[in-house]
């Protein structure tokens, strides 16, 4: 059984950064993870991704504010969010490749606001 969980979520002022973390436990080695986030009312969408080798693919709306990076000694992905706007309001959730399945996060909210 492979478990996450996120932390770092929280509210923030227009224009500030967050960082999230996490965490996982599992007996096996972790392939890719990634970060997802899903506003109110929208579908999940991805943030960004990076492999074990440390890789990574972003979406194209997000490069250039956010980064992830990850610890493989301590199986936790990180993801640095900067100019941070109201439209990146949303739940986000991790999610971590282990052999043939892919495991998900419980999820930790970020609120942009004023």
């Amino acid at each position: 059984q492979v478990q996450l969980v996120e932390s770092g979520g929280g509210l923030v002022q227009p224009g500030g950064s967050l960082r999230l973390s996490c965490a996982a436990s599992s007996r096996f080695s972790i392939g890719t993870m990634g970060w997802y986030r899903q506003a109110p009312g929208k579908q999940r969408e991805l943030v960004a991704t990076i492999t074990a080798g440390g890789s990574t693919n972003y979406a194209d709306s997000l490069k250039g504010r956010f980064s992830i990076s990850r610890d493989n000694a301590k199986n936790t992905v990180y993801l640095q969010m900067s100019s941070l706007k109201p439209e990146d309001t949303a739940v986000y959730f991790c999610n971590a490749r282990v052999m043939a399945t892919i495991y998900w996060g419980q999820g930790t909210q970020v609120a942009v606001s004023s």
